[in-house]
């Protein structure tokens, strides 16, 4: 919403008014807006309304941001460790498996003197 209400109602004013007039018919008269208390009343209700939820939308936004910038910086922080856990998950994978070559081997040289 980059333009408010008043901004477009002035753009389409603007582009009116340089639009060609057709002559008014001689038949139409204008008539006169009548618009009642209740009707008005009803109107500004709803655009108190309409404010409130712009505002209650605009801080939820606002705390949705924060704990998005939260959670970046936390990823920030965390992604380091984890590169460094998973290295010493590979050396500790990688040793286990020389512990069972050595194992292996260990158990084939007594069953050779078994037999």
């Amino acid at each position: 919403m980059s333009q408010t209400f008043w901004e477009t109602e002035a753009v389409e004013e603007q582009q009116i008014a340089f639009e060609p007039q057709a002559e008014p018919e001689p038949e139409a008269a204008p008539v006169p807006l009548a618009v009642s208390a209740d009707d008005f009343s009803a109107l500004e209700e709803r655009i108190l309304r309409a404010i409130e939820l712009v505002k209650r939308e605009r801080q939820l936004r606002a705390v949705a941001e924060e704990r998005a910038a939260k959670a970046e910086a936390q990823l920030g922080e965390q992604s380091p460790m984890v590169d460094k856990l998973q290295l010493e998950i590979h050396a500790l994978r990688t040793e286990r498996d020389q512990v069972r070559q050595r194992v292996e081997r260990l158990l084939s040289q007594l069953d050779a003197l078994e037999l």
